[in-house]
């Protein structure tokens, strides 16, 4: 459901290409994902099945922002979890390797990752650095004649047990120089642990990844990566895009609660008939619509290159705060059916819960806009 007829304004090729997507999307990941989420486990073949329609590479392909908005709201209508691995290889990992990376890492690389037969990890937080990473690295880097050694630790890295490699941001402990760095997940020294019983996006596999002298040779270094300003201007875009999921996350909701407010009896009658049942639907219809608004002036100035921080900064608080809220509507609705993942819903539920918090908390990202309204910066 589109109540703003926002896929008009796309050209007629990207129309298509959306609906396409959509379909397969519906037909051959909705379903089948609630397995593997129940059990923690990667998807392999849904994931070629992503690679097949071109969404590996969404970074690359020239695309619209718009376009890429919504497709990365459709995946995360059929699953939020796939959506999560989706959108952080392409805005964080392919986005990273293509703006800051050498020629020869792109070369070598860039044509793997667009098709999903290699994956890359986004390495930034730590254990003990969250929210404020930007002045809490503690992960060292050294040169030792023709390499570098690493030290320190990462968590809540997606993709970190599965991935090929890292991309590992460590601050220089003489200089205070931070930089990142491609580290092979085979290299001696480095480990990468699945975190376990998680209550959402339980398909993506986050880990502890920790290294203890691990040695890279020199050009493993992103020369584009010159301090932490370089991985701000990524996680603002990638901010940005958590929005999408959100909108994707409440049309998720819509679709599960509608269908269910007509097919559900009880006094016999469908429960869609009762004021308590569309009231709850009109609200969820009214978030979304609200955020895919806000979304789409997002979209429009990425293309303009005038997105700034508190931009992503209001989008992403402000859609995962209403998707939060549709969810527990939509729970409520599907009453005790709406606590198992059989009816889709407690899923949903669950995977918003995460978005909520990562890509930078719902309320640090409330704080950026609040300095952004005041001059006024309630934190460091």
């Amino acid at each position: 459901m589109d109540l703003l007829g926002v896929a008009h304004q796309l050209h007629e090729a990207d129309q298509k290409r959306l609906d396409q997507v959509r379909e397969f999307l519906q037909e051959h990941i909705r379903r089948q994902s609630i397995e593997f989420w129940n059990r923690e486990e990667f998807p392999a073949e849904l994931v070629q099945g992503l690679a097949g329609q071109g969404l590996a590479g969404l970074q690359l392909d020239g695309s619209s922002h718009l376009l890429r908005g919504l497709l990365h709201a459709e995946i995360a209508r059929a699953d939020v979890s796939l959506s999560s691995i989706v959108g952080i290889h392409n805005e964080l990992v392919v986005g990273m390797i293509d703006a800051l990376g050498s020629a020869e890492q792109r070369e070598l690389w860039l044509p793997k990752l667009t098709k999903f037969q290699a994956f890359g990890a986004f390495a930034l937080t730590e254990p003990d650095h969250g929210s404020d990473i930007a002045g809490g690295i503690h992960t060292t880097v050294t040169r030792e004649g023709e390499e570098y050694v690493l030290n320190g630790a990462k968590r809540w890295i997606g993709m970190g047990t599965l991935a090929d490699f890292a991309l590992i941001w460590a601050k220089c402990p003489d200089s205070g120089a931070v930089g990142a760095f491609l580290v092979e997940s085979d290299r001696p020294g480095y480990s990468a642990t699945k975190i376990e019983n998680k209550i959402g996006l339980r398909i993506m596999q986050n880990a502890d990844i920790v290294m203890d002298n691990v040695r890279v040779p020199l050009e493993n270094k992103l020369p584009g990566a010159v301090d932490f300003a370089s991985a701000n201007a990524l996680l603002m875009q990638s901010r940005a895009w958590v929005g999408w999921q959100a909108v994707g996350a409440m049309l998720a909701t819509l679709d599960i609660c509608t269908a269910y407010a007509k097919e559900r009896q009880q006094f016999g009658q469908p429960i869609a008939a009762f004021q308590l049942v569309q009231e709850p639907l009109a609200e969820i219809a009214g978030n979304a619509t609200a955020c895919l608004s806000m979304m789409v002036d997002v979209a429009r100035k990425q293309e303009r290159g005038e997105l700034e921080t508190v931009d992503a900064a209001l989008a992403k608080s402000t859609a995962t705060r209403l998707a939060r809220r549709s969810a527990s509507l939509g729970r409520a609705l599907l009453g005790g059916n709406g606590v198992v993942t059989d009816y889709e819903m407690a899923k949903v539920f669950c995977d918003v819960e995460i978005i909520h918090t990562y890509e930078g908390t719902y309320e640090i990202n409330s704080l950026i806009v609040g300095r952004a309204l005041t001059g006024v910066s309630a934190f460091v």
